[in-house]
């Protein structure tokens, strides 16, 4: 029964309305994000007592490490007349960033930030500065660690242990290092394809972002955010908040979220995160609707830190206090910028390379328009960070270089490894895989003993397997740095060890500019491809984009440049099946290509061992399990998300007005296919009728149709049909990953609460409407009431 046969449900004259616990307005109703803790309290106050005005505020700055390196050296070295005005003058509590802007080996590592403690130890009332580091991938910034897929192919897996893994073993290499903190996980919401960080991201959806996140938090930090343990680190939430959506899809560019997804949605991600006992967040660097995130109290200091109850810390992103005055312009002068973001809600500003900071928030507390009470407030919060920890217990730090080699045997060692390479497999995506004529055989997996033309300008490219944060930041040596390490396979070389080198021929066809890492150029070789294609039983060709982090990364056009295209059509015209494989950090337009493959999967940036991940997929070892984290646009002027509202899919109006509205996608969310054949029956639900409170027991019964083991994705949608204010089509509520044999068939059950399918209304409130809602899993469908 519809919504709308009941006249009082149509009117929404009777609303259920409440507010989640996790959200509340009403910040003396909440449960603290993290627990107080008595014994880090009494810790906190203790030092905070001790330390004069000036330290206070050292505390609340953070510098790079350039600031204290000797520039003229060619091997990095600290320059000693900079530390001592840093340390002993300013007091400066954080460093950030890499030496000499790549990947330096543990050991430089742990020398650095041992020296540093030590110093500022001596320098600032026995406070130890905290080291921060864009870990992003893996130990993305340290010599020879596991590095993992990024962010959105971990998503593709909609398996929430692999986030959890990946964040574990990246604490684990980091500490290695005595790198206490890393500014990770991202927890943007991936809804503007243009972005040039959307590879960063878990995705589009909140509701797979939210249990990624979760996890992420969960395996960087462990259960106990009061007590980290030696072999874990802080993780930084960044950029709070909604800063994957710029309007223009330039990085660091304004975007406009109403208040209602604000909450809705884009908040959601932090908040689950926090809750899980995320210790810090980093702010966006942008401006909604006109203000500067660094400026925006209500989302601080109200959403964050009150309404969550919250006593974490807020760091900025890069030089974005002096943003606001030279970039914005909402403040005439630094100093007001300052007295603004502080106010607001900022605990700790990454300057980046000034201390001019420290003697301007200085003045501002002297003058009275910064209280001493935020003063107190912000370093509260950072002494809290650096307790949690243990660094002000030199015990956790004071190690030299054979100490920590002893204590962190596993760096880089085989089960890390092992564990990479299992994990990369389930993030990647079957997209297409066609038969040459209806009934026949699909393309893939390729059978022994296949003649192979592999070729594209990702084909010998670990630098585009990668991705930015890599290395370097632009991860623009991954390549060189890559071979000196490990060797690490490119697609080329793994296709070669799996299918023998006498069947593999590779050929460039495209390569990178070495200028101009976002334009390519028809390589040497190019002429050779039509005769190589005509003679090889299968092509393999691997497109996409190079590696990029940023606003360098920032682009006009989404559609796969002209060079690639051309390659795909003049591969085409050899008349042998293509298997184009995508390795890109944000979907680039295929459409008029698509059709010439055969088969077409999806990498995403997979990190070091893609290749080999790729080479055992292609050949049948194990079966292609992910499924797509974002909807796959297939026209560059009609970008959407799977949630899109009712409107955006509607069939011509009657009458003169010829209004009608298609939504045509490449590939939907949560699209991906298998080599064996999976299906659904008998959905049900414990109650075909509910109440704000309740919980809905949801079952569906998956079986495994094909002769190979696979691991399917179930999830669980639902869609409100009718509401006072426009629905989303369909949301996200649950899913889970579940491995079948061959024949198998296993029953999952979801457990959905009720007041999951709320929203949030004008008023800003959740609210749970009386009415029909419609619950979805595969081809499986029912529907369920809500009353009053």
């Amino acid at each position: 029964m519809a919504k709308t046969s009941s006249p009082h449900v149509l009117m929404k004259k009777a609303i259920i309305t409440y507010v989640c616990a996790a959200i509340s307005l009403a910040a003396s109703a909440q449960k603290p994000a993290i627990s107080r803790d008595e014994q880090v309290e009494k810790q906190v106050e203790q030092t905070l007592q001790r330390l004069s005005l000036d330290e206070k505020i050292g505390q609340m700055c953070e510098l790079t490490i350039d600031v204290i390196t000797d520039n003229d050296s060619r091997d990095f070295r600290l320059n000693e007349e900079a530390l001592h005005k840093v340390f002993a003058k300013y007091k400066v509590g954080s460093i950030l960033n890499v030496p000499k802007g790549v990947a330096q080996k543990p050991e430089v590592w742990s020398t650095l930030i041992r020296r540093l403690n030590q110093l500022s130890m001596e320098t600032c009332s026995a406070v130890p500065q905290i080291y921060g580091v864009d870990q992003i991938h893996g130990a993305s910034y340290t010599w020879g660690a596991t590095l993992f897929p990024q962010e959105v192919g971990q998503a593709a897996s909609f398996n929430r242990n692999i986030p959890y893994r990946v964040s574990q073993i990246a604490a684990y290499e980091s500490r290695a290092c005595l790198i206490p903190w890393v500014y990770s996980p991202v927890m943007d919401l991936g809804r503007q394809p243009l972005w040039s960080r959307m590879w960063e991201s878990y995705g589009e959806d909140v509701y797979l972002s939210c249990e990624m996140a979760q996890q992420a938090v969960r395996g960087y930090q462990g259960d106990n955010p009061n007590h980290i343990a030696p072999d874990r680190v802080a993780a930084c939430l960044k950029h709070f908040m909604a800063y994957g959506v710029p309007v223009s899809g330039k990085d660091r560019t304004p975007s406009s979220v109403t208040e209602r997804d604000m909450r809705e949605k884009f908040f959601q991600p932090f908040r689950a995160a926090i809750q899980a006992g995320a210790l810090s967040l980093m702010v966006n660097s942008g401006v909604n609707n006109g203000v500067p995130f660094h400026a925006n109290s209500k989302y601080l200091t109200r959403w964050l830190k009150e309404e969550l109850q919250w006593d974490g810390m807020i760091v900025t992103d890069w030089a974005d206090i002096n943003n606001i005055c030279t970039r914005d312009h909402v403040a005439a002068t630094k100093k007001d910028a300052i007295c603004m973001a502080i106010n607001a809600g900022i605990d700790m500003s990454m300057v980046p390379y000034e201390v001019e900071f420290c003697d301007l928030l200085r003045e501002l507390v002297n003058e009275g328009r910064v209280p001493m009470t935020r003063i107190d407030d912000a370093v509260r919060r950072v002494l809290r960070l650096k307790i949690r920890l243990g660094l002000l217990d030199k015990k956790t730090w004071d190690k030299d270089v054979k100490t920590l080699a002893r204590e962190f045997p596993d760096f880089a060692g085989e089960g890390f490894v092992s564990e990479a390479k299992q994990m990369t497999e389930e993030c990647m995506v079957l997209l297409k895989n066609t038969p040459a004529e209806a009934g026949g055989q699909s393309l893939l997996p390729l059978n022994e003993g296949t003649h192979i033309l592999v070729c594209g300008p990702n084909a010998d490219n670990l630098r585009g397997m990668n991705g930015g944060w890599t290395y370097t930041w632009q991860g623009d040596r991954t390549n060189e740095l890559g071979k000196q390490m490990g060797d690490y396979p490119t697609f080329q070389k793994a296709l070669k060890e799996r299918f023998g080198e006498a069947n593999v021929l590779y050929l460039k066809g495209v390569e990178w500019d070495r200028r101009n890492f976002n334009l390519d150029h028809q390589a040497d070789d190019w002429d050779a491809l039509s005769d190589a294609a005509k003679a090889a039983d299968v092509v393999i060709a691997c497109v996409g984009e190079n590696s990029y982090c940023e606003t360098p990364g920032n682009i006009n056009d989404l559609n796969l440049s002209d060079n690639q295209k051309m390659m795909v059509r003049m591969l085409s015209q050899a008349g042998k099946p293509i298997v184009l494989i995508l390795t890109e950090g944000r979907p680039r337009i295929i459409r008029d290509i698509e059709p010439l493959c055969r088969a077409i999967v999806h990498t995403f940036l997979p990190g070091n061992y893609g290749a080999i991940a790729l080479a055992r997929l292609l050949a049948g070892d194990n079966d292609f399990t992910g499924r797509m984290p974002f909807t796959y646009p297939k026209y560059h002027g009609a970008l959407v998300t799977y949630d899109f509202k009712p409107c955006e899919q509607t069939g011509q109006m009657a009458g003169n007005y010829n209004y009608d509205a298609v939504m045509d996608v490449q590939w939907p969310f949560g699209f991906g296919m298998h080599y064996t054949t999976v299906t659904y029956s008998n959905m049900r639900v414990d109650k075909s009728t509910f109440r704000e409170g309740d919980v809905l027991s949801v079952s569906v019964d998956v079986t495994n149709r094909g002769s190979r083991p696979t691991k399917e994705c179930v999830l669980l949608y639902s869609s409100d049909l009718v509401a006072s204010l426009t629905p989303d089509s369909r949301r996200l509520r649950a899913f889970d990953k579940v491995a079948l044999k061959a024949g198998e068939t296993r029953t999952v059950t979801f457990q959905l609460p009720a007041n999951n399918l709320s929203f949030v209304d004008l008023n800003d409130h959740w609210v749970l409407e009386p009415g029909d809602f419609r619950l979805a899993i595969s081809d499986q469908f029912l529907t369920v009431r809500c009353v009053k």
